[in-house]
């Protein structure tokens, strides 16, 4: 009954995999290391390989009884995405392939995919629904609506079931800062946020305070990283119980803009957000938020923190791990 977790030493996967292992559910790591650490990971199991091996991955599910797949392992640099297409679509797309066939070969059916809500480009309102049109606007964006489109296809071939989350903008660290984001590796606000304030680069930059909002500045709709784990876990729970393949928002259906994360910034830490104001950025959405409403319904699932929260843990992360997991 074992959860292989692909991309399991990286952000997300990370705050996973501990949540897994705290409710006792055996797990074992499939991670290239690109940008994993091996320190996120407090012990668990982890085997150092690609997704794109398919008789590694094949031989790693029969071996370890592995029953169901949470799929993390992908490219998220939007940027590089449309310099290096290849790459996104080698890795994000081919590789799951690769992995869907591995999983097929040793009989496992269910599997979690880690989506985005990159797929709607910019909405056409919000909060954003499930039933929203699929717009992506970059080649990242494309490589994750591509996999959902795979996944259900491999349903409709192959028996596979599938739960694909796409979620907003996930940040903070667990609450008790033993592991967090590596802003080494991120281009996420949050931890720019922090690592400006702790003087680790320059001001951050604000693309633009003139959008049709309270502040000027464009909202986000930011979600905790552990309140994400427990979606993920909650969808393995769906798909054990034989319920439906289906895609999810998963947002906290309350937007925050970027001068909202500076103010809970200086809250939690006492100190002031170096920034400046520059011109509009292309391509950035006014507002993206969730509407909730479904994956509450179908997963029982809620989030827990609110931006307060959220900055609170990153902060106490990031001023206690300056260089990171240090390897």
């Amino acid at each position: 009954m074992t959860i292989l977790v692909t991309g399991g030493a990286g952000y997300i996967g990370s705050h996973t995999v501990r949540m897994l292992r705290e409710q006792g559910k055996p797990v074992v790591v499939l991670d290239s290391m690109e940008f994993g650490h091996r320190a996120a990971l407090l012990g668990a199991e982890l085997v150092v390989g690609d997704i794109r091996d398919r008789a590694l991955v094949t031989d790693l599910c029969r071996s370890h009884g592995v029953t169901q797949v949470v799929h993390f392992a992908a490219y998220k640099n939007v940027g590089e995405s449309m310099l290096e297409p290849e790459k996104y679509w080698m890795n994000n797309v081919a590789g799951t392939v690769d992995l869907v066939e591995a999983m097929l070969a040793a009989d496992v059916r269910d599997i979690v995919f880690s989506s985005s809500c990159s797929v709607y480009g910019t909405p056409e309102s919000v909060p954003v629904h499930e039933d929203a049109p699929l717009h992506p606007e970059s080649v990242y964006a494309e490589s994750k609506a591509t996999v959902e489109r795979i996944l259900g296809w491999y349903g409709v071939t192959k028996g596979l079931n599938s739960v694909s989350l796409r979620y907003f903008n996930a940040a903070g660290a667990s609450i008790d800062a033993t592991i967090g984001e590596d802003w080494a590796l991120t281009l996420n606000l949050v931890p720019l946020v922090m690592k400006a304030t702790l003087g680790r680069r320059g001001p951050v930059q604000v693309f633009g305070n003139d959008y049709p909002t309270p502040d000027g500045t464009c909202i986000r709709d930011y979600i905790h990283v552990d309140d994400l784990a427990d979606a993920h876990i909650r969808a393995l729970d769906h798909l054990a119980n034989g319920r439906p393949s289906i895609a999810l928002n998963v947002g906290t259906g309350v937007g925050s803009s970027v001068l909202d994360v500076f103010t809970a910034t200086e809250h939690a830490s006492g100190m002031t957000v170096p920034y400046e104001i520059i011109d509009r950025r292309a391509g950035d959405p006014v507002s993206s938020f969730a509407d909730p409403s479904i994956v509450r319904s179908t997963l029982g699932w809620t989030a827990r923190y609110d931006l307060g929260k959220i900055v609170e843990s990153a902060w106490n992360w990031h001023s206690t791990h300056l260089d990171g997991y240090g390897d």
